[in-house]
């Protein structure tokens, strides 16, 4: 017997700041707001969706024991956290941050073929604009 049908992932990331972050994943990078709780201003957690990206944002404080600044420790143990997005055009997506004056280097093909551009968002998550590189002598494949 096979497991049932599952269509999509959407990750959830814990957020210090989370104006910043959906300033980040939605004016920046064109994510839509699905759903959010609390409505309004001062939501703690949010849905987000883009082209059939999907991604949750949840403060990792509630809103009276939130520290001033967030937990230089805790950033930096996001480092090894990476969410990639399929981008078919990866330099297109490399001009249009540098037009936002975003700091960033050229995309790079990497062995395995994929054509990556990556940055950081405002909690130290990776974030990886990936397809596949094309070679002269065939079509680009989806691995």
């Amino acid at each position: 017997m096979k497991p049932p049908k599952v269509r999509g992932l959407c990750p959830l990331i814990q957020v210090f700041d989370m104006p910043a972050s959906l300033a980040f994943y939605c004016d920046l990078l064109g994510f839509e707001m699905v759903q959010q709780a609390p409505p309004g201003d001062r939501c703690e957690w949010a849905w987000l969706a883009r082209e059939g990206a999907e991604l949750m944002l949840n403060t990792m404080y509630e809103a009276d024991a939130r520290p001033q600044t967030p937990d230089p420790a805790r950033i930096t143990a996001h480092g090894d956290t990476t969410l990639y997005l399929g981008a078919p055009d990866v330099d297109a997506m490399y001009e249009y941050l540098r037009t936002c004056e975003i700091e960033i280097d050229p995309p790079v093909v990497r062995p395995y073929g994929m054509k990556q551009l990556s940055l950081k968002d405002p909690d130290g998550y990776g974030v990886c604009f990936q397809w596949p590189s094309v070679r002269p002598d065939s079509e680009p494949t989806r691995v």
